[in-house]
């Protein structure tokens, strides 16, 4: 009789070790699996998306657009989590130039083996590899820095840029300036890195201005 006080407390004991082991192998896959959110895949509205690039040389400036083929703006809640998006090498154009004669000659030099090799390589790409939020970003202020792989001209490299993105509902907006070194993709005419004469020098970095839309709604969504 004796014994019996020791062996209930010794049944409790097990059985509040057993509870235990269950609560920390369960619990954490139940509250995971509870907070999971699925990722949503954007389709980028390729009508109201822009792409605007800019590009200097020795006294002077051209400015153009080329065109969004295709891609997705990837979400999870409010977060932009990937993306990626296809660029028409094919579309590119020039905005400054009024007379047509030296517009189509920059275009179709543009277009050829000195610059995109746009017959060759019709389209290039962007994948986002990391979209990193920027803690107390600003209003107004890039609020993401997105790291990911370009390829132009069939040459890939890996950027970094700050943009600025928004969500809401079913419906995404990313911006952002894009600095990029074109001697990295191969593109070398002119480039001073090749001794070229000072008065006949094209900057090696452009800028492209890029503001994606995706989704729903896209149309109305915009950031000032």
């Amino acid at each position: 009789m004796k014994n019996y006080p020791v062996l209930l407390s010794a049944l409790a004991l097990a059985t509040l070790l057993q509870t235990s082991h269950v609560a920390a192998t369960d619990n954490p896959a139940k509250v995971a699996f509870a907070t999971a959110v699925a990722v949503t895949a954007l389709p980028v509205n390729t009508t109201t998306s822009t792409m605007t690039w800019n590009a200097k040389k020795f006294g002077g400036e051209h400015t153009g657009t080329v065109k969004i083929a295709n891609g997705v703006l990837e979400v999870n809640g409010r977060k932009l989590v990937g993306g990626n998006f296809v660029v028409d090498m094919t579309t590119i154009t020039d905005t400054d130039i009024t007379n047509p004669e030296y517009n189509k000659k920059l275009t179709d030099h543009l277009k050829s083996e000195d610059f995109f090799s746009a017959e060759k390589h019709a389209t290039s790409t962007f994948k986002i590899t990391k979209a990193a939020p920027i803690a107390k970003a600003k209003a107004g202020a890039p609020n993401y820095t997105i790291t990911g792989d370009l390829t132009i001209k069939g040459i890939t490299n890996t950027i970094t840029f700050p943009a600025s993105v928004s969500i809401s509902g079913k419906s995404a907006e990313a911006v952002a300036l894009i600095e990029l070194d074109r001697t990295k993709w191969d593109i070398k005419y002119r480039s001073g890195m090749l001794g070229t004469a000072a008065d006949k020098v094209i900057d090696d970095t452009f800028t492209i201005a890029v503001n994606l839309k995706a989704g729903a709604g896209s149309q109305a969504l915009g950031i000032k």
